[in-house]
């Protein structure tokens, strides 16, 4: 949505959408008045088992939209809904003091830097099972602690005497997915786990958290803004531009067939370009505008070689373009 719309979202009844995002709203104060429109509006929804990738440029809202859905901070407006562990569906804004915590486990995140995520006073293995000790589990802490550590590749023995900055980043990164899993969650929302990583490494993150969604069952959301990454990980793929979607759709249909000027724009811009993307159509001019005054009508219209004055009177909703393929424009490729 480089626009708005909640069409793009799957029906609930059947029980298989395990997160659903409504209209996700974060904004912060800038000082004499401002704000700053991080997040506008921001529908998503992810199914059981499956693997979500959202996209976009640095400064899109794809790190504060993840944080926000885990209420890190909470957001400004907005529902986050998980699926009904027991009667009724929980909406995770509207919870608060231990409802909010009693939810928490169920959902897990792996942050951007590997290294400063960690607690640098306390030992790996500690780290690794304190979710266990706060959550008093301590009958299985042990085996269970040992089990994740070993799933992800780190010696029990050795996490157990070392603390995170005798380990590699790369390692860092095995630890915080350890950390994460060990509380089975349902949905672990993955932020850049891999961008500040070398390129050896980032395939075998890759490919430990592939093998980590099988064994525990985990349905994941992964933000990244780099575009093989997304591809390769991803079932569907969703692409953020100014703190707004505009694509949604299968991996397959977003890459080959990108139906918003954005999405064209921006496999454009990756070292092999898309060969569906004419250059002409991927032609791009201006600075991306200030989220503290974004434009009006579509956001991406200051930049969009089709715009007209219906980008800039009306804001574009979600509409579908194909199977499973929805856009947020008032002119796509079609």
């Amino acid at each position: 949505m480089a626009g708005g719309g909640i069409a793009h979202l799957r029906d609930r009844s059947n029980g298989d959408v395990v997160l659903r995002v409504e209209n996700l709203v974060q904004e912060f104060p800038a000082g004499g008045g401002r704000v700053v429109h991080a997040v506008s509006d921001v529908s998503l929804d992810v199914v059981r088992g499956e693997t979500l990738g959202v996209v976009g440029e640095s400064g899109c809202g794809k790190s504060t939209t993840a944080r926000a859905i885990v209420q890190l901070p909470p957001p400004t407006s907005g529902r986050v809904l998980m699926a009904p562990s027991t009667a009724s569906e929980l909406d995770m804004v509207s919870l608060r003091g231990k409802a909010l915590r009693d939810v928490r486990p169920r959902m897990q995140m792996i942050f951007q830097d590997p290294i400063s995520s960690l607690n640098p006073r306390r030992s790996v293995y500690d780290i690794v099972g304190e979710g266990l000790t706060i959550w008093d589990r301590t009958e299985d802490y042990s085996a269970r602690v040992d089990e994740v550590l070993h799933a992800v590749g780190i010696d029990p023995s050795v996490a157990a005497t070392r603390r995170a900055h005798q380990f590699s980043g790369g390692q860092c990164q095995r630890i915080s997915i350890a950390r994460a899993v060990v509380m089975e969650p349902e949905v672990l929302i993955c932020d850049e786990p891999v961008s500040a990583l070398d390129v050896s490494v980032q395939a075998q993150i890759l490919n430990l958290l592939e093998d980590m969604k099988e064994r525990y069952g985990l349905t994941l959301v992964f933000i990244s803004h780099d575009l093989s990454v997304v591809r390769n990980v991803s079932d569907r793929v969703a692409v953020m531009y100014l703190g707004k979607l505009c694509e949604v759709g299968g991996a397959d249909a977003i890459y080959e067939r990108p139906a918003h000027p954005y999405t064209r724009v921006l496999l454009a811009s990756a070292p092999e370009p898309a060969p569906t993307v004419d250059p002409a159509d991927a032609a791009i001019g201006d600075e991306i505008p200030s989220p503290l005054d974004p434009p009006s009508g579509c956001r991406f219209r200051t930049r969009c070689p089709r715009a007209n004055e219906r980008c800039v009177a009306e804001v574009p909703e979600m509409r579908p373009v194909g199977d499973d393929h929805f856009v947020a424009c008032h002119f796509p490729s079609v």
